[in-house]
């Protein structure tokens, strides 16, 4: 049988699937991943990507993290969601898909109508003052201003996404972990399994059926019971 009618059957109503995506559901939206020909590592920046958005870097050096941050990790104006988004959150509403696990932080999935998300790396869509506090839209950090600081207490504001060096948030993780127990199929796709802790995440899955949608090779390729090369848009939009 052909591999996309499997995953059609794999995703069939009275199945319950989780979504386990990575930066390469947001490719095919126009944002660059950071591993892949022409992504981020390819950019002439004075340190690699980890160390730019590292908590140490944040803490030593905010204005430079922020000129990165600002470039390489909030979406440009005009972005939208793509196919994979759209007919992951129609699949939502059909009661196919329970959750959607993603190491994403642009918002795209929630744009596009999916309100299970845990967003294992937080969100560009909510920030902090580190003072007070205070809780901040994304307006806030793109001001203009080389370090965004609370116009209240005049701290430094951070965004709630998971720089390298610190934790994930233990609650989601544990909604995370607890949905992918329940799956029957975990569809993991535009991901290269590369970045852990969210990567460990998978072996929590008991399901029968591990699928994996991707252009490029991934460690958990033996293990999968279906695997398909491609852009997970256009393999997804083909389920109905």
């Amino acid at each position: 049988m052909d591999e996309k009618k499997r995953l059609a059957e794999a995703l069939a109503p009275g199945r319950k699937t989780v979504f386990f995506g990575g930066a390469g559901v947001s490719t095919e939206s126009g944002l660059r991943d950071f591993r892949s020909a022409g992504g981020i590592y390819d950019s002439p920046y004075p340190f690699p990507p980890e160390e730019m958005v590292s908590r140490g870097y944040f803490d030593r050096d905010p204005a430079g993290f922020y000129d990165f941050y600002r470039r390489e990790m909030v979406p440009p104006p005009g972005t939208r969601p793509n196919a994979a988004h759209r007919r992951l959150a129609e699949l939502e509403a059909e009661g196919r898909v329970i959750a959607v696990v993603t190491q994403n932080i642009d918002g795209l999935h929630q744009a596009a109508g999916s309100r299970v998300v845990y967003e294992l790396h937080g969100s560009v869509h909510r920030n902090h003052c580190m003072d007070c506090r205070r809780p901040y839209g994304l307006d806030a950090v793109m001001n203009g201003e080389p370090v965004p600081r609370c116009p209240v207490c005049g701290g430094i504001i951070k965004p709630d996404v998971v720089l390298y060096g610190e934790m994930l948030d233990d609650a989601t993780v544990s909604a995370a972990v607890a949905a992918i127990e329940r799956a029957d199929t975990l569809l993991v796709a535009g991901t290269s399994l590369a970045v852990y802790p969210a990567a460990g995440l998978l072996r929590y899955f008991n399901g029968d059926c591990l699928a994996v949608v991707n252009l490029s090779p991934t460690p958990m390729d033996r293990q999968a019971d279906l695997l398909i090369r491609g852009k997970i848009g256009e393999v997804l939009d083909g389920i109905r």
